[in-house]
């Protein structure tokens, strides 16, 4: 079962400069503000700013499915084709993600809270 897209997450090289930007943007102070993550809710969106990501292989944004079971979900996009971007982990208070390339080589995120 799958929630939509709830999460995009943006790779930045300058943090601080990002966020001042979002901020900016989105009319809103980060609800998560830290040195490996800045997070921002808007209207129920979650926008995310990932300091690690170029160096994780993001190219670009990513928009996260947010999912109920993410080993379910990720063998359905793997079935129809889709090649992971590494394994499902745990990225802090019990959220898991993954990123699959679809045959396009687009990236599908998918998002499981604890």
């Amino acid at each position: 079962m799958t929630e939509g897209i709830k999460t995009i997450i943006f790779p930045v090289k300058d943090l601080a400069k990002a966020k001042a930007l979002f901020s900016q943007l989105l009319g809103v102070e980060p609800y998560a503000d830290q040195a490996y993550y800045v997070g921002f809710k808007v209207d129920g969106q979650d926008i995310g700013l990932d300091p690690n990501g170029h160096r994780s292989g993001m190219t670009g944004p990513v928009a996260y499915l947010h999912v109920d079971d993410i080993e379910r979900s990720l063998q359905v996009l793997l079935d129809a084709g889709g090649e992971a971007q590494g394994k499902v982990r745990e990225v802090g208070g019990g959220r898991r993600i993954v990123t699959v390339k679809d045959a396009d080589g687009n990236p599908i995120g998918l998002l499981q809270d604890a």
